[in-house]
C-alpha cells in the first residue's frame, strides 16, 4: 500500500520519504497528522482514509470509509480531531475521529451546494463551516445547529477560499480569474473588493494573517501575491511554472513561498528580498519606440504607407512595441521573471548580469501535483494528485530555520 523511499539525507532539494497508493480514482486533498505518523485522504473514489505509518515504516490504513459521493476537498481540525468532507453531489459531511485514529463517526451533513464543494473551511472561531461550489456561490454554516446561515453568489464557479477568522473575511477565487474580499456575518455579507490580475482560473489561495498577504495561483501559470494589509494595491507577479498553479503555501519565519503545479513543479520562492512591481502594459496605436503603426492603426498604415506590425509588450517597462524593437529576451526575477521574457532593446541594455540571480529554487515532484499540505515544524510536506498517488517529502532543508524554530502548520 505504502513504499519507504529511504532516510532523511542532508539535502537542498525536497527527499522522497513515502508514496503511498491504493486510491483507484484522483486524491483531491491530502493533509498531514500533526505529532503524528499519520496522513488524512480524500478521493474520487469515495473514500477517506486515515494512514498512519507502521513498524515497518510504511503507511497503511487504519480507517476506510466510503461516502455516497466522491470527495472533492476536506478541512480538519487536529485539536478537536473534527473533519469536514466536501462531497460532488454538494454536502457537507463532518466526522469525530477517534483518538487513537482507529474509529470515525459520522456527526452532521450539511446540504451547503446544488452542484460540486469545490473548497471549505472549519472556523473554532466562529463555530462555522464556510464552503465554495461549483454552483458559484460560497455559504456558511453553523456546526452546533447545522443550520445555513447565509449565501453569495458569482458570476462564475467559485474554486478556493481562504478564511480570516479574526475578522471575519473571507477571499473566494474563482474561474474567471477574480478574488472577492467578502466581510461575512451572522445572516448576511458584504462584497469588499474584487481583485484582477489573472488571466486564468484561480486554483489556490493562501493567506497570511501575520502580514496581511494573500497569495494566488492560477491557470495562467502565474503566482501574485496581493499586500492587502498595505492598503496601496501593491501586487507582485511571480512567474516560475509552465502549468497551471494547484497549491501554495507561506512560510513567515523563513519569508518563502511554495507553490506547486500541475506538472509536478515545486517553486521556492524567497519572498524576503525587495521586490519590483512588474508594470501595467501600456495602450497604443503604434509602437512606442521606432513610430510604426500596429495592425488595427488603419489611418497611419494608409498615411505612411506601410504594413501594419503586431504589438508586443515589454515586460520591464510595459510599453507597447514591434516585434523588432523587442528582439532580445531575459530574465528579472526582482520583478518575477525567473523564466526568459520579451524585453524592449531599451531596457535589456540596463539588466546587469547579477541582476539575472535567482530568486527562487525549482524542484520536481514527478506527479501531478493537485493539493499539498505542509507541517514545518517538522520538515514535511505531502503531495497528491489526479495520478492516484500520494507522496510525502522532507523539505527541512529547502524551507532552512522552520523546522529549527518550530513552526508550527496553520
Amino acid at each position: 500500500m505504502a513504499a519507504e523511499i529511504h532516510s532523511r539525507p542532508q539535502s537542498s532539494r525536497p527527499v522522497l520519504l513515502n508514496k503511498i497508493e491504493g486510491h483507484s480514482d484522483g486524491v483531491n486533498a491530502a493533509v498531514l497528522i500533526p505529532k503524528e505518523d499519520g496522513v488524512i485522504t480524500v478521493s474520487e473514489d469515495r473514500t477517506i482514509r486515515v494512514w498512519l505509518k507502521r513498524d515497518s515504516g510504511q503507511y497503511w490504513p487504519s480507517i476506510y470509509h466510503t461516502v455516497s459521493s466522491p470527495c472533492s476537498c476536506m478541512s480538519y481540525h487536529h485539536e478537536s480531531r473534527r473533519i469536514f468532507i466536501g462531497q460532488d453531489n454538494g454536502a457537507v459531511v463532518e466526522f469525530l475521529i477517534s483518538e487513537d485514529f482507529n474509529k470515525m463517526n459520522h456527526v452532521k451533513t450539511y446540504p451547503a451546494h446544488q452542484n460540486r464543494v469545490s473548497d471549505l473551511i472549519f472556523s473554532l472561531e466562529s463555530q462555522w463551516v464556510i464552503s465554495t461550489g461549483h454552483d458559484k456561490s460560497i455559504c456558511w454554516m453553523s456546526t452546533q445547529s447545522g443550520s445555513m446561515l447565509g449565501r453569495h453568489s458569482f458570476g462564475s464557479w467559485a474554486s478556493c477560499l481562504q478564511y480570516d477568522s479574526d475578522t471575519q473575511h473571507a477571499f473566494v477565487g474563482d474561474h474567471s480569474g477574480q478574488i472577492t474580499l467578502l466581510k461575512l456575518d451572522e445572516q448576511t455579507c458584504s462584497v469588499i473588493t474584487t481583485l484582477k490580475g489573472h488571466e486564468g482560473s484561480v486554483g489556490a489561495l493562501y493567506w497570511d494573517p501575520v502580514q496581511r498577504w494573500l497569495f494566488s495561483g492560477a491557470s495562467d501559470n502565474s503566482v501574485i501575491m496581493w499586500d492587502i494589509g498595505g492598503r496601496q494595491g501593491r501586487t507582485l507577479l511571480l512567474q516560475g511554472h509552465h502549468e497551471k498553479v494547484q497549491a501554495l503555501w507561506y512560510l513567515p519565519l523563513t519569508h518563502q513561498l511554495v507553490s506547486c503545479s500541475a506538472d509536478g513543479g515545486i517553486t521556492v520562492w524567497n519572498m524576503e528580498t525587495t521586490r519590483e512591481e512588474a508594470p501595467q502594459w501600456l495602450d497604443s496605436d503604434s509602437c512606442q519606440k521606432c513610430g510604426q503603426p500596429f495592425f488595427w492603426n488603419i489611418k497611419q498604415m494608409w498615411d505612411s504607407k506601410t504594413l501594419g506590425l503586431r504589438q508586443h509588450h515589454c515586460r520591464k517597462c510595459g510599453k507597447a512595441i514591434c516585434g523588432k524593437c523587442s528582439s532580445k529576451r531575459s530574465t528579472y526575477p526582482i520583478m518575477g521573471f525567473e523564466f526568459q521574457v520579451r524585453m524592449c532593446d531599451d531596457c535589456y541594455d540596463t539588466i546587469k548580469e547579477e541582476d539575472r540571480t535567482p530568486l527562487a529554487t525549482f524542484h520536481e515532484g514527478k506527479h501531478n501535483i493537485a493539493h499539498m499540505d505542509m507541517d514545518p515544524s517538522r520538515g514535511l510536506m505531502v503531495t497528491c494528485g489526479s495520478d492516484r498517488v500520494v507522496k510525502i517529502w522532507d523539505i527541512a532543508q529547502v524551507v532552512g530555520s522552520s523546522v529549527a524554530a518550530g513552526f508550527s502548520p496553520r
